[in-house]
């Protein structure tokens, strides 16, 4: 396997790929994608956290518009900077082996902006405004947009998604599977 065999410890690879959706060889090339990202830091000290400035520089990310809350999401110091085994646990849940209801709950994570376990219409205002980008909607239309998700997905009536609301209503959109995917 050349260099990359010997960064891991063969307890450490098989710990890996018991906690994540990939095999050995996949964590390898992980591994080999976050060290390309600042090699020197990285050949100083595998386990630095790199800054969320360079993990946004994956080409997958790069184009995200929810690429900070993403690196958020995964980050074990909640400030954004990813160890390498936060940025494999962000590749395995964006794995194609990674199941729906991982997917969903980590996409929920990343939706719910405020951190308070309910997607609002405050955190919905974030979405639709990352997702329209230059083309911001006028006011009357993104309130008309946050009533029509309510109208379908608040099942509670209390104007914020539950998670099993939001899985719930996840489950009705065939294409969520494939566009929550980063291919290695």
């Amino acid at each position: 396997m050349g260099s990359g065999q010997s960064v891991f410890t063969d307890d450490e690879l098989e710990d890996y790929q018991e906690l994540t959706y990939f095999t050995k060889k996949e964590i390898l090339n992980v591994y080999k994608r976050f060290a390309a990202l600042d090699p020197e830091a990285i050949a100083a000290n595998k386990n630095t956290h790199l800054p969320q400035h360079i993990i946004e520089e994956i080409p997958e990310l790069k184009v995200n518009p929810f690429r900070d809350r993403i690196c958020q999401v995964f980050s074990s110091s909640n400030d954004g900077d990813l160890t390498f085994e936060d940025f494999l646990d962000m590749m395995s849940v964006f794995s194609e082996n990674a199941p729906k209801n991982v997917k969903v709950e980590y996409a929920f994570r990343i939706y719910d902006f405020d951190g308070d376990d309910l997607i609002s219409s405050d955190d919905l205002k974030q979405v639709i405004d990352r997702l329209t980008g230059d083309q911001k909607l006028p006011e009357e239309d993104m309130q008309q947009m946050i009533e029509n998700i309510f109208g379908e997905a608040d099942l509670d009536d209390d104007d914020s998604l539950s998670f099993a609301e939001f899985e719930h209503v996840i489950s009705k959109s065939p294409d969520f599977v494939n566009s929550f995917r980063i291919r290695l």
